[in-house]
């Protein structure tokens, strides 16, 4: 049975990552070949839950690399591969980077991204993102950079983009606004939304309600609702005897405008959590009480870029 949950590897394509709770998960020693083998596992184990979707980024460190490696080894062709493009992964695979990721949406950018995604994922890919768009992004009076991703589109490959920050209800407003002769660019969005940042679901609905496929991402606020939930997350996983992320996972599914709801564990037991959530359908009682918890844009962005790299 196929579930609506999707797998994110951010957590485990890089030895550094945002995500509270994830050390723990992940082997004592971060090499190459332990995430390797950590990101192999987590992909058997997802695909056995029926977990049909899995997004990576060119930034995410060598996840695109472990990904193609393991549809190579196991040979499954009925999963959605979704990618981004726009920041490239500069951590020389090091804890203390100082530098982790990189932003440029330019076309010279999506060119090479483009052809690294292709040659680790060959066909594998059926949507192409551009990463964490702002309203302020380049892109949007970029037109030889909209006429690429259009003839990329009409090749049959979707293209979306995903979006971070306090404004993301503008950007996907503006996003879907971009036309290609005559033809609406993006086909997808890919946004935060959880119940501490919950401002972007008007216009995630609208844009689901046109015709566009949505996903959101940071369901559990980067481990946030996981290791250190607020009392109405807690309340209600007490009430029903499971635990806090799956609560909020079963929030985010509860969304009728949410076409895929990711998560990106470290690990399996993290993984085996989260599935949970498919088995909780949460009561209008308790979706009321667990709306009370979400903090203004602004606090909950600064909140977020200040998590340390670990």
């Amino acid at each position: 049975m196929v579930t609506a949950i999707g797998l994110g590897l951010a957590a485990v394509g890089r030895p550094a990552y945002i995500n509270l709770g994830r050390v723990a998960e992940l082997p004592a020693q971060r090499s190459v070949a332990a995430l390797r083998a950590v990101t192999h596992a987590l992909l058997d184990q997802a695909y056995a839950a029926g977990i049909r979707h899995v997004d990576v980024a060119r930034s995410y460190g060598r996840a695109e690399e472990f990904l193609g490696a393991w549809l190579a080894e196991r040979g499954h062709r009925d999963l959605v591969v979704s990618s981004k493009w726009g920041y490239a992964y500069v951590g020389d695979w090091r804890l203390d980077a100082p530098v982790h990721e990189v932003k440029e949406h330019s076309a010279e950018r999506f060119r090479a991204q483009w052809r690294e995604s292709r040659s680790l994922l060959g066909e594998a890919i059926s949507l192409y993102q551009v990463h964490s768009l702002t309203a302020d992004s380049p892109l949007f009076t970029d037109r030889p950079l909209l006429d690429e991703l259009a003839a990329l589109a009409d090749s049959g490959v979707r293209i979306g983009f995903s979006t971070s920050g306090p404004r993301q209800s503008e950007t996907i407003r503006r996003a879907f606004e971009l036309e290609a002769s005559g033809v609406r660019l993006f086909s997808a969005v890919q946004s935060t939304w959880n119940l501490l940042e919950p401002s972007a679901a008007g216009a995630l609905a609208e844009a689901h309600a046109a015709g566009a496929r949505v996903l959101l991402k940071e369901t559990l606020a980067n481990g946030r609702l996981a290791v250190d939930p607020p009392a109405a997350v807690v309340e209600a996983a007490t009430a029903r005897g499971g635990t806090p992320d799956a609560i909020a996972l079963a929030a985010a599914m509860a969304q009728p405008w949410a076409d895929v709801v990711l998560t990106g564990p470290a690990g399996s037991s993290q993984l085996a959590g989260n599935l949970a959530a498919e088995r909780i359908a949460l009561t209008n009682t308790e979706r009321d009480r667990l709306s009370t918890i979400a903090e203004p844009p602004a606090d909950y962005w600064a909140r977020r870029a200040a998590l340390p790299w670990q």
